[in-house]
């Protein structure tokens, strides 16, 4: 009997693993809720429909996104497929017209042989229509129907249908100034756990007073804002009061400055985001400002004045789970076998980071229903960095695009533009080496 799957939503995750299933001849049934019903973010009913940028950023290999792009291709990714074929000029942006790139992605999908396309809404992961599969995708994309949502998450045991996906900025080790920071924890000066950028009174008031008066990204329409764990917009907490950062995320109580030996105005800390230290979270730094103004505002903090930023903050409706604590390295639900989840709602952000998502679950899925278990991406590549980074710290987990702080850290230590560029030679590099062993596998079957 031929093995089969189901995957619920045709965006870029659910087509891509789709083709890359059918590829390995496995039968694929996609569950596509359009035209019978739309998100409120949706209009078109064509698949892989693309509802805010149509940019797919850097195609520069220097860029995280860019060696993506280059390792998706040479995995023979549908969307990059599409988006090549449709580009529309950009500069260094790889951007697409994207009513034909939409059509492409549809039309590839619909007319392969072991790809069947339902127009209808799955509401329950216990529906009749799931029970003929092998096992089921969970491909929904940020926007996922409510009730799809209370299912999924009963079986997890989250409480909430939805939460904002609130993100905030990333800066590089090697960009801090450590002569102005300071480590510690709150009360326990030896630890090594934060690294704290400490206010005066003087530079606490004109980073409030900035703050307050930069320019935001309004919500849209269908965005009721419904904070994960209680956060808060760090604008928006300031908008409180003068004082309230100073005794919330910027309290100083517990840390004193060994370069002063007292007690600093105000704290902002940093937490790393890997055991390497190669990359640091603003704590309590979820933000709606406009992506200008964080740069500008945030370099105000004592020690990020000449800050690399990885990556900057956000907020925005985005249901997605707590990756390392609910899904398997091979992104099955530990709480139900058979069940996968691919695309933003397993905790990547952004359009790549979710086709690339889908890609390899599906390419991997394929490869096992052959008898044959492939090896994991190596980390120094984009795909692998993305895979591990869905099962990282469970107590910190925040869903992230692809950049170089979450790759191990490099042997030697180089500036900025040559950090970069040894980044994307090893990357290169390891990505060849771990294609030839997959493509070796694929032609012993």
């Amino acid at each position: 009997m031929n093995q089969s799957i189901a995957i619920i939503g045709g965006g870029l995750a659910g087509c891509e693993a789709a083709l890359q299933l059918a590829r390995q001849g496995v039968w694929v049934t996609i569950f596509e809720m359009k035209p019978q019903k739309f998100s409120p973010a949706h209009e078109s009913p064509s698949l892989g429909e693309l509802v805010c940028s149509n940019s797919f950023r850097s195609m520069e290999t220097v860029t995280g996104v860019g060696l993506l792009q280059q390792e998706m291709q040479k995995l023979g990714s549908l969307v990059m497929e599409a988006a090549l074929k449709h580009r529309v000029p950009a500069g260094k942006a790889l951007a697409v017209d994207r009513d034909k790139f939409a059509k492409h992605l549809t039309g590839r999908v619909e007319e392969h042989d072991l790809i069947r396309v339902h127009r209808r809404e799955i509401q329950d992961l216990d529906a009749p229509e799931l029970q003929e599969f092998d096992a089921v995708i969970i491909a929904a994309g940020p926007l996922i129907s409510d009730p799809l949502a209370q299912s999924l998450f009963r079986i997890i045991g989250a409480r909430d249908l939805y939460f904002y996906d609130a993100i905030a900025p990333i800066v590089s080790a090697e960009s801090i100034d450590y002569d102005k920071t300071f480590w510690g924890s709150r009360y326990r000066p030896a630890d090594e756990d934060y690294l704290n950028c400490p206010m005066s009174e003087e530079e606490y008031y004109r980073f409030y007073h900035e703050l307050v008066g930069a320019e935001k990204v309004p919500a849209r329409d269908f965005e009721d804002e419904k904070h994960f764990q209680g956060c808060m917009p760090i604008e928006a907490m300031a908008e409180k009061g003068e004082l309230t950062m100073a005794y919330g995320p910027l309290k100083p109580v517990g840390l004193v400055d060994p370069k002063t030996g007292e007690q600093p105005f105000a704290v902002v800390q940093l937490r790393a985001e890997n055991l390497e230290k190669t990359a640091f979270n603003l704590v309590g730094f979820q933000t709606r400002l406009k992506l200008g103004e964080q740069k500008r505002v945030f370099s105000m903090i004592p020690g990020l004045d000449n800050a690399e930023f990885l990556r900057l903050g956000s907020m925005h409706r985005n249901t997605f789970v707590n990756a390392p604590q609910v899904l398997t390295e091979k992104l099955e639900l530990k709480a139900r076998a058979g069940v996968y989840l691919a695309g933003q709602i397993s905790g990547v952000e952004g359009y790549l980071e979710s086709a690339a998502c889908g890609l390899w679950l599906g390419l991997r899925l394929g490869l096992e229903y052959k008898g044959i278990n492939p090896p994991r991406p190596p980390g120094d590549t984009t795909l692998g960095a993305l895979m591990n980074h869905l099962q990282s710290d469970a107590r910190y987990f925040q869903p992230s695009n692809i950049h170089f702080g979450l790759f191990p850290p490099l042997k030697a230590r180089a500036k900025k533009a040559r950090r970069k560029e040894l980044h994307a030679q090893r990357a290169l590099e390891s990505f060849e080496k771990w294609l030839s062993e997959i493509v070796a596998i694929q032609q012993s079957t």
